[in-house]
This record gives C-alpha cells, sequence and structure tokens, in this order.
C-alpha cells in the first residue's frame, strides 16, 4: 500500500522541538554554570578520566542540568542509560528496571539508573535500590531539589556520593541565551535593561531562561523591540524557586534570623522581602519575629518583644499590604537593637538543673504555714519579709538546701542589661555581707 496518506513530518517541524532540548549539551565540556563538577578539573570529568564511575546524588534546584549531566555520563562512560521518575514510578516499575539491568550485566554491560525526584520515593522503595547498587548492577544516578540529608535514607546516601548542582548565574544565563541566538540566527529583540530583567526573571533556572526566549521571540513583530515595560507584558513573571514546607522555606529564614543575630538590617530586611514575596505567610513571619526579640536580644532590650508583639497586632488589623510595613519595622528594630542571649541560655541551664535535680522541697523559710501542724514543721519559719529589709532586701537562700545555691544568669555588659548586672552585682555584695 502507498504512504501516500500517512502523516508527513517536515523537516521544519521536526526542528520545533523545545528550544531548551534542542540546546542540550552534546559533551560534559558544553555544560555550563556547573563547571565545579563538569569543568577540565571538576569532579565528573575527573571521573570519566579515571573510568571509574559511582554511585551519585544529585542536589539542585530546578534548570540546572541534572538530567542533562547524567545522560552525557552514560554515553561517555559507555553505559546503558534507564531514567524513571519516582513521581510516576512503583515498585512494579523498580523490578522491571532492575531485571533488566542484571539481563545486560549479565551480557557485560553495566547500567547508569538515573532517578529523577528520588526523595519522592519511600523509606522502603529507597531501600530497594541498596542490593543492585551493592553488586553492581546499576551505576544509581538520583536527582533531588531537596537537602538529601533529611529526604534520604542514611544507608542509601552512604552508598553515593552527593554533587551539588548550583543555580545558574548571570553570566552562565548570558552563555545559554548567546548559545539560542546562534541556533535561532536571530538576536534576541530586547533592549540592554530588557535583556538583564530576562536573566532575573529566570532566577537561575536555566531551562526558564530559554523558555523565556522563545516566549519574546514568538511575540515580536518584524523589527519589534522590548524594553523592560514591553517585556513584562508579554511574559508572565516567574515565581521565585520557594517552597513553603521544603527547603526555600527554611533556607530564608534561617538566612533572616541570622542577619537578625548579626545586627545587619539590610541583609535582614532583604530576606524578609524575599519571603514576602514568595508568597510566605506574614503572620508566620510576625511568629518569628517574636521568637527573635526573646531570643536573640532578650532584656538588652525589652522593648524588642513589645514592638514584635505590636507589629503582629498591626498587621492583624491592617492586612496586607500596609501590615507588612509593621513587620518590616520591627525586623529592622531587632536587627538594630543591643543584642543578648542571656536569659535564652539561663533558660535553657536552669532546664537541666530542674531535670536532674528531681523533686526537691524548697527550704522551709519560704514555704507558708496556713495549719499548725505545718507551724510545727518549721514551714514559714524565719522568713524575712523583703520589703522590711534595708534596702528592700534580706539576702535570703531561696534554693533548695541539697541543691545549694546556683548562678543561671549572667547578664552582658549589653544595652538595657548593663543596669540589670549593676543590680545583681550589688545585690550579691549585699548577700555575702548579711550571710545569704
Amino acid at each position: 500500500m502507498s504512504d501516500l496518506f500517512a502523516p508527513q513530518i517536515s523537516k521544519e517541524m521536526a526542528e520545533r522541538r523545545p528550544l531548551a532540548d534542542r540546546l542540550r549539551p552534546k559533551n560534559l565540556g558544553e555544560v555550563t554554570g556547573q563547571e565545579h563538577l563538569t569543568g577540565e578539573d571538576g569532579v565528573l570529568a575527573r571521573m570519566i578520566a579515571s573510568g571509574s564511575l559511582g554511585s551519585m546524588i544529585f542536589w539542585g534546584p530546578p534548570g540546572t542540568g541534572k538530567t542533562t549531566v547524567a545522560r552525557l555520563l552514560s554515553g561517555e562512560a559507555g553505559l546503558a542509560f534507564e531514567q524513571i521518575s519516582a513521581i510516576f514510578s512503583g515498585v512494579a516499575d523498580l523490578k522491571k528496571v532492575f531485571e533488566s539491568a542484571r539481563l545486560r550485566r549479565m551480557e557485560g554491560r553495566q547500567t547508569l539508573l538515573f532517578v529523577d525526584e528520588i526523595h519522592r520515593f519511600n523509606r522502603a522503595q529507597q531501600d530497594s535500590f541498596l542490593p543492585v547498587m551493592e553488586d553492581g548492577t546499576v551505576i544509581l544516578v538520583g536527582a533531588t531539589t531537596e537537602n538529601p540529608s533529611f529526604e534520604l535514607n542514611a544507608a542509601l546516601l552512604s552508598r553515593a556520593r552527593v554533587l551539588t548542582f548550583k543555580s545558574h548565574d548571570a553570566e552562565s544565563i548570558e552563555t545559554l541565551l548567546k548559545r539560542a541566538e546562534e541556533t535561532e540566527a536571530k538576536p534576541l529583540p530586547l533592549d540592554a535593561d530588557a535583556r538583564q530583567a530576562l536573566i532575573r526573571m529566570a532566577d537561575g533556572d536555566g531551562r526558564a531562561s530559554l523558555t523565556l526566549a522563545e516566549e519574546v521571540w514568538r511575540a515580536a513583530r518584524p523589527d519589534e523591540v522590548f524594553d523592560t515595560e514591553g517585556l513584562g507584558r508579554i511574559v508572565q513573571r516567574r515565581a521565585p524557586v520557594y517552597d513553603k514546607g521544603q527547603d526555600g522555606h527554611y533556607n530564608l529564614i534561617s538566612a533572616l534570623h541570622k542577619a537578625v543575630r548579626g545586627s545587619d538590617p539590610d541583609a535582614a530586611l532583604y530576606y524578609l522581602c524575599r519571603m514576602f514575596d514568595a508568597g510566605e505567610d506574614p503572620l508566620y513571619l510576625g511568629r518569628r519575629l517574636v521568637r527573635m526579640a526573646v531570643e536573640d536580644i532578650g532584656l538588652a532590650d525589652p522593648q524588642a518583644l513589645v514592638v514584635c508583639n505590636a507589629a503582629k497586632d498591626a498587621y492583624d488589623y491592617l492586612g496586607s499590604p500596609e501590615g507588612e510595613l509593621a513587620l518590616a519595622q520591627a525586623c529592622v528594630y531587632l536587627a538594630t537593637a543591643p543584642k543578648s542571649n542571656g536569659v535564652y541560655v539561663a533558660y535553657k541551664a536552669a532546664m537541666r538543673a530542674a531535670k536532674e535535680h528531681g523533686s526537691l522541697l524548697p527550704p522551709k523559710h519560704i514555704l507558708n504555714a496556713p495549719t499548725k501542724l505545718m507551724k510545727a514543721e518549721g514551714y514559714n519559719e524565719g522568713y524575712l519579709y523583703d520589703h522590711d529589709q534595708p534596702d528592700a532586701f534580706s539576702g535570703q537562700d531561696y534554693f533548695p538546701e541539697k541543691m545549694g545555691r546556683k548562678t543561671f544568669y549572667d547578664p552582658p555588659e549589653r544595652g538595657f542589661e548593663r543596669e540589670i548586672k549593676k543590680r545583681l552585682d550589688w545585690w550579691a555584695k549585699l548577700r555575702r555581707e548579711r550571710g545569704g
């Protein structure tokens, strides 16, 4: 039968694959943005040169080339390549892949098994890789956007090397755009500022930068060049890489907390705005600011806690977007306040002592004696009412007798705690003089 009516695919249609797919590197040397791994002295280049590949976990954000590098590794090492995704695969799929790899192994060819989103597999599924890794049936290359320390079994991690993929910087995104222009044989219709804006929109994702470039070419009329405002009209701004339940969330809140603790209001405000921009719940940030007030400022500035609670209440009252300014004010206040973890350290020390010493009875002289029996037992005997003593201070010991006096709180010479330290030193002097 004639193929006259069979579907015909033109060369032009075949070449209209997505730009990111057409620009996939042909060898490790063409990979951009991961030179610490794929460069001449990179870890992977050295593995290929030595002829010895081991199992690996590729950890990094989307669009950094994890899948591409895995394919290139299999080709340069002469290995069979199998790819599965933990999102769409189950135990039955794993068994089929392992069996195919065993058959190849019997024929003398090893398999590189690339597992995308490997952190999505549960512990039992992750454990199923161990036997085929140990006997050399497969070289496992798992890809994850989440911290392997938290998401992968210790047994799996102990048998695989973790390699970190970095987000593309502006220079490597620019390299990708130039390659795209060479492939398309035409420049991007953007002025200099709009080009930089597109690079920022990519947010370190190489694949996203090429997708955005394609959108620009599709939208441009002949001889049209977009400025930054025009670029914003034709492409949707890509959401920042941020998952409120995963690494992005914890990385940014950690950065915010440490910037506040380090008394850097500019960095603290930047990370606060990063989280606002990513859609974080402002009340969550309000709660974290309250925690910083008690953990890192404490009594060095007692007003810090008041300011943070007021900011939280102001956000409740005003809502968004006006309420965010109150939280920003609290953030800057904390960053510029004197710092002290004196109460935090004292609390932890006192908690340890409370657990170590058990249910010791307080000294009897500070116990109330509402009954005759308790009076006969010596309760409240010898108690000195501090307001009736010189300087309103008796100097008596209030710790359990079997425990002895302890010092938990040692205020630093910063902020309001300078005054507190003076009082404590004065009371300690009186206590020694009065034999307390």
